[in-house]
């Protein structure tokens, strides 16, 4: 069984739905430390041609909390705001009218764990491409409190009988690969391809939040876009 083991992003890039369409099973890394600067809370979105930060800002906690015990700064000004900006990047961009209503679905849901409210969205729009795999969440898992990194993944991936975990490019330098044979899991890596697509009049600008592709392509278009990529098994293709 294939496995994927992620935090919970908010409105990745299309790379994350590459992974999970690349799996039989996707763990929600929810018992993780939530760190600041990272892509828990917050994407990017094209502004005026340029990248630029699309926030959900976080309630002011103590920094050694999980991102399931973290809650978003919930309110209906916060909510217009985060609308509004959508509204104001992409109202016309050709797939506003279909997708501007789906994104709003997702930030209306109630719960403001950010754990809980990011897996909503992340499992619904995972739905509206076809994505077919399982989802779990790490902190359903039994599992050992003293592991973490490497040896926390390779038992997750145990706990849940995966013979092969697929992790997304960039953590190509976090793991052994020995370590995983030597467990009977084999290892690789989902790469991107060139994912590029008109975006208005100007150059096109990758790795946005999957709100960008859905804004300027069909459910189809982005359906095709997902299999832009390439396997690469323990740093050799596979």
């Amino acid at each position: 069984m294939k496995v994927a083991i992620m935090q919970p992003y908010f409105f990745p890039y299309i790379g994350y739905f590459q992974l999970m369409d690349a799996v039989d099973l996707f763990v929600f890394y929810d018992d993780a430390q939530f760190m600041k600067g990272g892509w828990v809370n917050r994407n990017r979105i094209l502004r005026d041609g340029a990248p630029a930060w699309w926030t959900y800002p976080i309630v002011r906690e103590d920094y050694r909390l999980t991102i399931r015990e973290r809650r978003y700064d919930r309110s209906e000004a916060q909510l217009q705001s985060l609308a509004g900006k959508l509204e104001g990047a992409y109202r016309r961009a050709p797939h506003y009218a279909d997708t501007m209503p789906v994104i709003q679905s997702h930030l209306a849901h109630d719960d403001d764990r950010v754990s809980s409210f990011n897996q909503a969205h992340l499992s619904g729009l995972a739905s509206t491409l076809g994505i077919a795999c399982k989802v779990a969440v790490s902190s359903d898992i039994e599992h050992d409190d003293s592991l973490t990194g490497q040896a926390r993944v390779i038992e997750l991936c145990k706990r849940t009988g995966a013979t092969h975990y697929i992790n997304a490019i960039g953590g190509q330098s976090l793991y052994d690969p020995a370590a995983f044979e030597a467990e009977g899991i084999a290892l690789s890596f989902v790469q991107p391809g060139a994912v590029a697509y008109p975006q208005f009049d100007a150059a096109p600008v990758p790795y946005l939040s999957i709100v960008d592709v859905l804004m300027f392509n069909s459910i189809a278009q982005t359906q095709a876009l997902l299999r832009e990529r390439r396997l690469l098994h323990a740093g050799a293709a596979a």
